[in-house]
């Protein structure tokens, strides 16, 4: 049962290495969608 724990254990840490690695490397592209939004002059303090 020990040895079962021990190699599940290790596999997580593998899984978490990795998937650390892979989101430090991922090139995330930008949004791209263009947002324009009107703003009332009301809500601007004067």
């Amino acid at each position: 049962m020990g040895r079962f724990f021990l190699i599940v254990v290790a596999a997580l840490v593998v899984i978490l290495v990795i998937g650390g690695i892979f989101l430090m490397v991922w090139d995330i592209p930008a949004p791209t969608a263009r947002v324009e939004r009107v703003i009332p002059d009301a809500r601007f303090p004067r």
